[in-house]
């Protein structure tokens, strides 16, 4: 166990440093603004009616029961903030390594699970990468995150094609071996054929064993966010 301690420290030192020595080259600021640049955005729905006609939107919504599943265009990752000789610096992670199923029934969605490969988050550092995939998150003892709904989801009249309908979703969250119940508030919308949901959940890293790095000159604020935005199509 002390072992594995020194490993863990001298991993967090190695990264922070090599971040640090980067940033006292540039300056703080410069650091911010070109090196890493500004974060993407926060994630939200973009999805825009395709519907050929009112009559056809009415019918492609009105019955929604059935199996959906996670499409191509969707993403997972994380948004944090660094602390950097007083400037803050916020970094996000993305990966397009997400799976999932959802299940309708009616009016209400009766189950959905998500999983995300997080040793393929990358953001743009590779230190940082390494960090959080050796150390963070312990990748190769837990290579994925799960979301799993755990209350159904319902709604009192059949969405609207290209309405975006806020919602409150409730499950279980796993990440780094840790699993949390959690409440997170969606955006959803339907474009006919297929929609999108997007959303981001609050985390304080302790909660799943993680603990942020402060070395005095960087540190990095102990919570942040899951992030998700999810294109859908029926199974």
């Amino acid at each position: 166990m002390q072992k594995r301690t020194k490993i863990i420290i001298a991993s967090i030192v190695a990264g922070a440093l090599a971040l640090g020595a980067t940033a006292a080259i540039a300056g703080p600021i410069v650091y911010r603004d070109l090196i890493v640049g500004e974060a993407d955005a926060a994630p939200s729905v973009t999805a825009a009616p395709t519907a050929s006609s009112d009559a056809d939107a009415s019918a492609s919504t009105t019955d929604l029961s059935g199996e959906w599943t996670v499409a191509d265009g969707s993403y997972a990752g994380y948004r944090v903030d660094e602390v950097l000789n007083g400037t803050d610096v916020t970094v996000t992670g993305r990966t397009a390594e997400v799976d999932g199923t959802l299940t309708v029934d009616g009016l209400s969605l009766t189950g959905a699970e998500f999983t995300v490969d997080v040793a393929s988050i990358t953001t743009d550092s590779a230190n940082r990468d390494d960090y959080f995939r050796s150390t963070a998150l312990r990748t190769d003892e837990f290579p994925t995150a799960t979301f799993v709904l755990t209350e159904p989801i319902s709604v009192a009249e059949a969405p609207a094609v290209g309405e975006v309908q806020q919602v409150a979703a409730t499950g279980e969250l796993t990440l780094a071996g840790e699993t949390r119940q959690v409440t997170v508030e969606l955006e959803a919308v339907l474009d006919g054929a297929t929609g999108q949901v997007a959303g981001s959940i609050p985390i304080t890293f302790a909660d799943y064993g993680v603990e942020a790095p402060n070395l005095g000159f960087v540190s990095v604020e102990p919570d942040g966010f899951v992030e998700f935005s999810l294109e859908l199509e029926r199974a």
